[in-house]
């Protein structure tokens, strides 16, 4: 007669889970608060238990095998049914616990610590905030974040997406002193004869300056001595006289107010959709992650 097959443990499953879903032992073990040897032997125990292969592993790379594929298809919803019951369990007075972690770039990581972060973390002092800034767009499923936070131009297509303030533009300024030197554009085109103050993106390319106008969309590729990879450093050097900077307008609009720097070409820089905080639209969307949506729609 066969042997019962000995039943894993919610631990053992949601370690296969993390595994299969990210493709990866050092970010699974990440995500989870263990060591990747820990998750490694977690998983095998597994397999034994089970009595099949469930990942192929090599120095570089895993995969699901034909079971583990099949496990995982029947996993998923089951798991995040059980997470939905039991936040259902904890009833709308019940205490969030967790952690909450969230993607975005260095402006919209600082715009949520001014305006969400303190009134979530005042509320809900159980969650475990996690905001990472950086400048490159990321998988935030594949690099196990609950959330991102970008401009809509960049929100993938199948994100559930809820906007973060009002549009936002994109302005070229530069210093008073800088413009007493020289005349100031007054097309697109006139930057050529100007110093401006380049961007290198995440991808390590050069920022192409966009503007538009009744009807016209321009991309100038401008020259400049200097280039930065940072909004608030681009600000700061446009202020020291250094060229034409072109930049989110929350990033100059302090320097801006108390005439440190001056727009120029102001009528080719029209309002675009700004920040919006995006989720996966096909999976059970944390308590923690709800009660952060919450607060975010007050403010």
């Amino acid at each position: 007669m066969k042997s019962p097959i000995s039943k894993p443990t919610l631990t053992d499953l949601r370690a296969f889970q993390a595994v299969a879903e990210h493709r990866s032992f050092r970010r699974a073990a990440d995500l989870l608060g263990v060591t990747r040897s820990s998750l490694s032997h977690t998983v095998r125990s597994l397999e034994q238990r089970l009595g099949t292969r469930l990942l192929h592993r090599t120095t570089r790379s895993v995969s699901l095998t034909e079971s583990g594929e099949r496990l995982l298809l029947r996993l998923a919803p089951l798991l995040s049914d059980l997470e939905a019951a039991l936040e259902d369990v904890a009833g709308p007075q019940g205490r969030i616990l967790g952690k909450l972690r969230i993607n975005g770039s260095e402006g919209a990581i600082r715009l949520l610590l001014q305006t969400v972060v303190p009134e979530f973390l005042a509320r809900h002092d159980g969650v475990e905030l996690d905001l990472v800034a950086e400048g490159r767009l990321v998988d935030i499923v594949e690099q196990g974040f609950d959330a991102g936070i970008r401009l809509r131009e960049a929100v993938p297509l199948d994100m559930v997406a809820i906007p973060v303030g009002s549009d936002l533009r994109f302005l070229a300024v530069a210093s008073p002193d800088y413009l007493r030197a020289r005349p100031a554009p007054q097309t697109p085109d006139d930057l050529g004869q100007h110093q401006c103050i380049r961007q290198r993106l995440p991808s390590g390319k050069l920022y192409r300056w966009e503007f538009h106008r009744q009807g016209r969309d321009v991309a100038v590729d401008v020259p400049g001595v200097l280039t930065l990879d940072n909004s608030q450093l681009m600000v700061e050097a446009a202020a020291d006289g250094l060229g034409i900077a072109y930049v989110p307008e929350p990033f100059a609009r302090a320097y801006l107010d108390d005439g440190r720097l001056t727009c120029v070409l102001e009528d080719w820089c029209p309002p675009i959709p700004g920040l919006f905080l995006y989720y996966p639209n096909n999976r059970h969307v944390p308590a923690g992650l709800r009660a952060f949506i919450e607060i975010l729609r007050e403010s």
